[in-house]
């Protein structure tokens, strides 16, 4: 999973990507949901939770600015979000939580934006790459807005976990 960035009083302040803060208690419940966790989620970095044939990162490795990154410092991240999806040779599945993720990861992987259009739940087969499995981004905003709800969340890992249990 790519995110966007650490929230500031999420992984900044604990060290775990999505821990802390609203986010995370969406998609920890939704990873442990079809299998992604084991362990009990406990909003700290050290509640023994561990993630199972999953990683998660982020498009921009540093809290910007309102948590609005601008371009240059999507740009700048980039090298980390290389050595991130490098280091999985057998990466079949990225899901990218909303469109600065999704567009981080095509330009990662070299790919033109324009041909893999961002839209919630929608599958990219990648040449020679992974799948990319675009989502909302699981954020306050979205779901107070109802722009995610926890089934349309749910949907997206249901169909990854479909696809890899294919694998």
């Amino acid at each position: 999973m790519v995110g966007l960035a650490p929230g500031l009083k999420g992984a900044n302040a604990t060290g775990r990507p999505f821990t802390g803060d609203y986010a995370g208690d969406l998609l920890y419940a939704t990873l442990a949901k079809f299998g992604f966790t084991r362990g009990q989620y406990g909003a700290r970095a050290d509640d023994g939770l561990d993630l199972v044939d999953a990683r998660i990162t982020n498009a921009v490795r540093c809290v910007p600015p309102e948590n609005k990154p601008v371009g240059a410092e999507i740009k700048a991240c980039r090298p980390f979000l290389e050595s991130e999806i490098a280091a999985m040779p057998r990466l079949a599945v990225i899901l990218a939580l909303g469109t600065i993720a999704h567009n981080s990861v095509l330009t990662t992987l070299g790919q033109r934006r324009a041909a893999y259009p961002f839209g919630h739940n929608v599958e990219h087969a990648l040449p020679g790459g992974p799948v990319l499995v675009a989502s909302y981004h699981c954020s306050r905003y979205n779901t107070n807005t109802r722009r995610l709800t926890t089934s349309m969340f749910e949907d997206v890992f249901a169909a990854i976990r479909n696809r890899l249990d294919k694998i």
